[in-house]
């Protein structure tokens, strides 16, 4: 079965001179239900090679060795799979944009797939190694399920407004992936990926170690499977309470592409209807697709520029309120603030590597009431963000956080000081929502 033409996008349009296809692995660093390497297979049939490649950049965008390690260790089971397939993976170091156009020319590659991503640097390194390629360059969205190119051609404000376009396509995109095929001819003759010697090279933060979440295709299929069999059943109801064990855990596995979202939305949609089902569909289809086309269509994703007209207004008419706590970026790294379930929270995003959901919009609400003006509020959460979090760096990470602090994908609320209409959250509105005094006793230090 052909990839649908409609997820492919010409990021360069050249000649494809039949030399090999190289697939530039990026955001979809997997080898099933990949839709870019479907498609890269695909062009290179029965008689030209097909080689992957994956570029590590050394630093990159405040990621630590936490980040890092579970990356490295879900590549090393990608290299083994594509070898079980005939297909070598070449890991690449340094700059995306000058050495995959390098390698294709080493290869004399006559066509380069690689993997969507609305991200700025993604998209600068796509833009320097289009303009550095003698061949066919292509992106394919594997990410969304309907293509976010594809889902709307402009930024959409809600997903009131992003809703009914996606529904309308999930009936032709929400099909099942076909196997890809073993490598039929030769390759050439390629060095298999050192990934303990890139390890050592790394330039990542020590200072925030790994966690122990196993990483993977085979450990994401298997979190998705127990998700499916077991809390999904709670999903509706209690996934606004930290205590329930309620929510998929599946965040982390989405953002290093060991999963397709659009695995998770087929097998979760194949145990039947009911709210549980919708609810988690609502979540991992409209809402994550929301994100990918906020960060498209606002390059400034990560800046309060991107936060609409009404929500600048109300925090620059309040940007002089006096703030009844005021706690520099060393104190909320330190968890050291006054209020014990905002530093339970920040806990467990440092010793975990992932926070409840729910408790990071409560958590970035209040850095923004804390933090002397809008900007640094979200520079702080961002920064701290990015930092623990196994899922940062990620189109949801900053939507999520600029729903928070600065209004978006949302209408305003009452006002107050300090937040002006922002929506607020609060203590005693968490404690009408779950068992804060045991989520403390869990993660309080």
């Amino acid at each position: 079965m052909p990839v649908n033409p409609r997820r492919v996008h010409t990021l360069r349009a050249a000649p494809d001179g039949g030399g090999p296809v190289l697939y530039w692995m990026s955001r979809e660093q997997r080898v099933h239900d990949n839709w870019g390497l479907l498609h890269a297979r695909e062009l290179a049939g029965a008689r030209r090679p097909l080689v992957a490649a994956f570029c590590l950049v050394p630093q990159f965008a405040g990621a630590a060795l936490r980040q890092y390690d579970f990356m490295l260790r879900g590549l090393e089971e990608t290299a083994r799979t594509l070898r079980g397939l005939g297909i070598p993976l070449v890991l690449l170091e340094g700059d995306p944009g000058r050495e995959v156009p390098a390698l294709a020319a080493r290869l004399r590659a006559g066509a380069v797939v690689t993997d969507f991503d609305p991200l700025r640097i993604k998209r600068d390194w796509q833009a320097r190694a289009a303009q550095a390629l003698d061949a066919l360059f292509l992106e394919v969205d594997g990410h969304n399920i309907v293509p976010c190119r594809i889902a709307s051609y402009k930024k959409e404000y809600a997903a009131r407004t992003i809703r009914p376009r996606i529904h309308k396509l999930l009936p032709e995109f929400l099909e099942e992936f076909p196997t890809l095929a073993p490598q039929e001819a030769p390759v050439p003759d390629l060095p298999a990926p050192d990934l303990a010697r890139a390890r050592q090279a790394l330039r990542a933060d020590p200072g925030v170690p790994p966690v122990a979440v196993p990483a993977g295709e085979a450990a994401a299929r298997a979190a998705l499977a127990a998700f499916a069999s077991g809390a999904l059943a709670r999903y509706a109801a209690r996934r606004n309470d930290p205590n329930a064990d309620a929510v998929s855990g599946l965040s982390p596995y989405l953002h290093f592409g060991q999963l397709a979202p659009q695995r998770a939305a087929l097998h979760v949609a194949a145990t039947g209807g009911g709210e549980n089902q919708a609810a988690f569909l609502e979540e991992l289809v409209v809402r994550r697709e929301l994100s990918d086309n906020f960060c498209l269509h606002s390059p400034d994703y990560d800046t309060l520029a991107a936060a609409p007209d009404w929500a600048r207004r109300t925090l620059d008419e309040h940007r002089d309120d006096p703030r009844a706590h005021l706690y520099a970026p060393g104190a909320f790294e330190a968890a050291a603030t006054h209020d014990p379930l905002w530093n339970a929270a920040q806990n467990q995003m440092r010793a975990s590597g992932g926070m409840h959901g729910y408790l990071r919009m409560y958590w970035a609400k209040k850095i923004l009431e804390w933090s002397p003006d809008p900007e640094s509020a979200l520079a702080t959460a961002i920064a701290l963000n990015d930092r623990y979090q196994l899922d940062g760096r990620d189109p949801n990470g900053y939507t999520g956080i600029l729903w928070s602090v600065a209004g978006l994908h949302d209408r305003p609320w009452g006002r107050r000081p300090v937040t002006g209409t922002i929506r607020a959250m609060t203590d005693s509105g968490c404690r009408r929502k779950f068992d804060v005094a045991a989520y403390i006793r869990r993660w309080g230090g």
